[in-house]
C-alpha cells in the first residue's frame, strides 16, 4: 500500500498549464521541487505528467507528496490526547497545563509531539509532526497540528495573513482601566536570557488586542486575541503595561494564588486548509482557572 500522502483537486479553466493550476491550489515552489526530485509524482486523468503539461477545464489533477521522514530524535509515546477534531488533514487538541508542546532538556519527555508521534504510528500516518500553533508548557487550551508539511504550510499562510485566529483567556494582577485595547509593541530576545524576552525596538513586529471581562479585588478576567505568534507574547504584552499574569513568575506574576501563568487558549478559528470551510472550536476553562476567578 502507497503510504504517500496525496490530493486531488478538478482543474475549474481551460488553458492553464500545470505547474500555473498547482500554484492557484496553494501548492508552493519548494513542496513542487520536493514532488518532482524526492519521491512525489502528477498526475492528470490518471496519467503522469510534468508541469508544462496543458490542463483543460475538468481535468482531474492528483499529487503524491514524497513520503515524509520521520525525526528519529522525537520519541514515541502513548498516552491521552485530549482531541477536539481529527480529518485527514489536521487534528485540534486541547492541550492541558504542564504539558510541553515538544520535547526539551529540562522535559525531554511526556510533550504533545510525543503523543501525536505515536498516535500517528498507531494510526499509519507516514508523517512527521507538524505543530501548527504551539503553547507554552504551563499554558493550556486548543491547538492545531497539521499531519502533512503540505498542510502546514497552507496553515502557516493563514497565520500570516490573520486568517487563522485564536483567543485566549487570561487572569492577570490588577485592575485593568482600559477596557478594550490594542498593544503593538516589537518583542525580541532579552541579551541576559535564551528563554526571557521583551518588548524591543528592533525586535519582530507584535499586536495583541485585550478586553477586560471582569474586575476581580486584585485581579482582572481579560480576554485576548493575537495578531502575531511571538514567543511568550501575552505575557511579554501583558507584563508591559503593568499586569503580568497571576503566576507568571518569568514576567513579575506571584505565584501564590497560582503555580502557573494563568492562560488558556479558548478559541481558534481558521478556514479549513483544504475545503474552505471555516473551522470554529471553543474550550471551557480548565477547573484551576475556574476556581482562581472564583476566589
Amino acid at each position: 500500500m502507497d503510504k504517500r500522502y496525496q490530493l486531488q483537486f478538478t482543474v475549474q479553466e481551460d488553458g492553464q498549464l500545470l505547474r500555473d493550476a498547482l500554484a492557484g491550489f496553494g501548492i508552493s515552489k519548494r513542496t513542487l521541487t520536493a514532488v518532482k526530485f524526492d519521491g512525489g509524482a502528477l498526475y492528470v486523468n490518471g496519467e503522469e505528467r510534468n508541469v508544462r503539461h496543458p490542463l483543460n477545464c475538468g481535468d482531474v489533477v492528483t499529487i503524491i507528496f514524497p513520503l515524509e521522514e520521520v525525526s528519529e530524535g522525537l520519541l514515541a509515546e502513548y498516552g491521552e490526547l485530549a482531541i477536539v477534531y481529527e480529518d485527514e488533514a489536521l487534528l485540534v487538541i486541547n492541550k492541558p497545563a504542564y504539558m510541553s508542546t515538544i520535547p526539551s532538556r529540562e522535559h525531554p519527555s511526556g510533550s504533545v509531539a510525543n503523543y501525536v508521534r505515536g498516535y500517528f504510528g498507531q494510526q499509519g500516518i507516514a508523517s512527521t509532526v507538524h505543530i501548527v500553533t504551539r503553547l507554552d508548557r504551563d499554558t493550556s487550551g486548543l491547538m492545531i497540528i497539521a499531519k502533512h508539511r503540505h498542510i502546514h504550510h497552507l496553515l502557516s499562510e493563514q497565520q500570516k495573513s490573520e486568517q487563522l485566529q485564536r483567543e485566549y483567556e487570561a487572569i492577570v494582577e490588577g485592575q485593568v482601566e482600559v477596557v478594550k485595547q490594542s498593544i503593538k509593541a516589537p518583542i525580541g530576545r532579552k541579551d541576559t536570557s535564551i528563554i526571557e524576552r521583551q518588548v524591543s525596538a528592533d525586535g519582530q513586529a507584535a499586536h495583541t488586542d485585550v478586553m477586560v471581562l471582569k474586575h476581580g479585588d486584585k485581579n482582572s478576567h481579560v480576554r485576548l486575541k493575537l495578531y502575531t505568534g511571538r514567543t511568550h507574547q501575552i505575557r511579554v504584552h501583558m507584563a508591559y503595561i503593568g499586569h503580568p499574569l497571576v503566576g507568571d513568575d518569568l514576567y513579575g506574576g506571584c505565584q501564590q494564588a497560582l503555580d502557573r501563568q494563568a492562560l488558556h487558549c479558548v478559541f481558534v478559528q481558521f478556514p479549513h486548509p483544504l475545503t474552505g470551510e471555516v473551522m470554529t472550536f471553543e474550550s471551557q476553562l480548565p477547573i484551576d482557572f475556574i476556581a482562581l476567578l472564583n476566589n
